[in-house]
């Protein structure tokens, strides 16, 4: 019988997700530039929203890329 493992969320709960923090928004992003979804990101739906808003604020101010047109 396998077991569920239940996945840590990789943000702490109550931490804030800055728009300015690049480093961390990049972890959540592909190499493409698409956000990943919750289930792979492994964050709560309100992380994931609050994330989502992070990452489109910093592409408008572009500290981000909209797409990686790389190779």
């Amino acid at each position: 019988m396998s077991y569920y493992r239940r996945r840590l969320s990789p943000i702490k709960p109550g931490e804030p997700i800055d728009y300015k923090d690049v480093d961390l928004l990049r972890k959540f992003i592909t190499e493409r530039g698409k956000i990943l979804p919750r289930r792979i990101t492994g964050l709560t739906a309100q992380q994931q929203r609050d994330l989502t808003l992070a990452i489109k604020r910093a592409r408008i101010l572009a500290l981000l890329p909209f797409i990686n047109a790389e190779g």
